[in-house]
């Protein structure tokens, strides 16, 4: 299986669009429905039979997850996510429905919430627009850069729920926002009271990916992994994932005024023995404490609500591992969340 182009699912059909009912579609991962074991083995298995998440043929996909990761993985992941739990439920969805209600308040569209896997799912929250009479949809998949196992996963399915359904519904896809103004002045901001009270070194920690997903998003078939590809203009990094991070920070960098020497860049969250993106963030934060960082800054962009890989992964292991190293301090710049920012950015987006 091959990637597909991102921008073959972009319907930029105008026609009857003055009449059309619009509603707009926002999409983020998922989260299991609660920290228990069984819960998150569901949440886990849907997660990881996608085959954009595990790329590999349905039996061994089917073999991988059910013998080598479901035996072990839920319990692991339930008592992780049980420390990061709330009272109202996961970070990520309580997080995501205010960002809904915030966008609600300001649109005069009917505005729907679906994760990619798990609940409310993306069949529920294309039923609640089409019961409001839309017959025009905008989605918005919540990550800012491209990735087949993310944004590609999400259109997909929205197509396919969409056949599903019999729906007639014209779809507008929002593209990777990874270098948009209002998306990176919001990063900035987001992040300023966390820079202007002092730091020795700023990381930026993005989910990883596989370098094989790096190779089967090229469309080029030829540039990617090439010796100064992510720098080297590419009509490849229309669905580059590491050439959409590195512009992120580079953009972050420059309007933020931090010093070259002040910031580096990892990859976290990687899961098997396949070669993931590097350098690692598990093997970095350790260094930045034998260097003489005392205080330590890590945000994580590629995540524009907290959950798990931000909370616990960053701002508890990350902080306890850098702290063992010899390190003072590791404070988590939260994600985006409900940042007002982060908000004008997504009406901007609709309303444009």
């Amino acid at each position: 299986m091959g990637s597909l182009n991102y921008f073959s699912f972009r319907n930029t059909s105008r026609m009857g669009e003055s009449m059309a009912q619009r509603g707009i579609l926002l999409v983020n991962l998922g989260s299991p429905d609660s920290p228990s074991v069984p819960d998150v083995r569901r949440y886990l298995r849907e997660f990881l039979m996608d085959e954009r998440v595990i790329d590999v043929n349905p039996w061994l996909r089917r073999l991988i997850v059910e013998c080598t990761i479901l035996p072990f993985r839920p319990k692991q992941s339930a008592h992780a996510y049980s420390k990061i739990w709330t009272d109202e439920g996961s970070p990520l969805i309580v997080t995501s429905r205010q960002v809904q209600k915030l966008l609600q308040e300001k649109l005069p569209y009917p505005v729907a919430l679906g994760m990619r896997y798990g609940n409310p799912s993306i069949k529920a929250a294309i039923q609640a627009l089409l019961a409001k009479g839309v017959d025009r949809i905008f989605l918005i998949p919540l990550y800012p850069h491209y990735a087949m196992s993310s944004v590609e996963t999400v259109v997909v399915e929205v197509h396919r729920v969409l056949r599903e359904l019999n729906a007639a519904a014209l779809l507008e896809i929002q593209p990777p926002f990874y270098n948009e103004p209002s998306y990176i002045n919001a990063l900035i901001e987001s992040a300023k009271p966390y820079l202007e009270a002092g730091y020795d070194h700023l990381l930026f920690s993005y989910h990883g990916l596989p370098e094989r997903h790096l190779k089967l998003a090229d469309r080029t078939k030829s540039h990617c992994m090439t010796e100064h590809c992510c720098t080297t203009p590419s009509p490849a990094h229309v669905t580059c994932y590491r050439h959409q991070v590195y512009e992120t920070t580079r953009l972050f960098v420059e309007g933020a005024k931090i010093p070259k020497e002040k910031y580096s860049v990892a990859f976290q969250s990687r899961l098997g023995r396949d070669p993931w993106i590097q350098p690692y963030t598990d093997h970095e934060i350790p260094k930045l404490a034998d260097r003489g960082v005392k205080n330590l800054l890590v945000m994580c962009p590629a995540f524009v609500s907290d959950c798990l890989e931000t909370l616990e992964e960053i701002g508890m292991r990350a902080r306890e591992q850098f702290l063992s190293a010899g390190g003072k301090n590791l404070t988590l710049i939260p994600c985006l969340n409900t940042h007002p920012r982060w908000v004008g950015a997504l009406y901007q987006w609709i309303m444009t």
